[in-house]
């Protein structure tokens, strides 16, 4: 079965952060600090796309931190499924 067969947060177990939960709701300045873990990580983008997803309000996900996330639902209100635009997979209500 390929990664597309897994379960939806069956990727948080490919996270770099995995086990470092505690370190990634910093305050403030500390949220650049801890978005460098972010950088390469495997499932950086599924991380993104659930925070965005979830309206998530705290924390660094997926290399943002809240107020760069609340900035881009902003900017991108029209967006309904994070997933669809950031990972390509089809939104259920707009398959054909």
């Amino acid at each position: 079965m390929g990664m597309s067969a897994r379960q939806d947060d069956e990727w948080t177990l490919e996270a770099k952060c995995r086990g470092k939960q505690d370190e990634l709701f910093p305050d403030g300045a500390d949220q650049k600090r801890v978005r460098a873990l972010c950088s390469g990580c495997p499932v950086r983008t599924e991380c993104l796309a659930e925070a965005l997803d979830n309206r998530i309000e705290w924390g660094v996900w997926g290399g943002m931190t809240e107020r760069e996330r609340r900035q881009l639902l902003r900017q991108r209100s029209d967006v309904d499924d994070w997933g669809s635009v950031l990972l390509g997979k089809p939104h259920a209500a707009s398959q054909k």
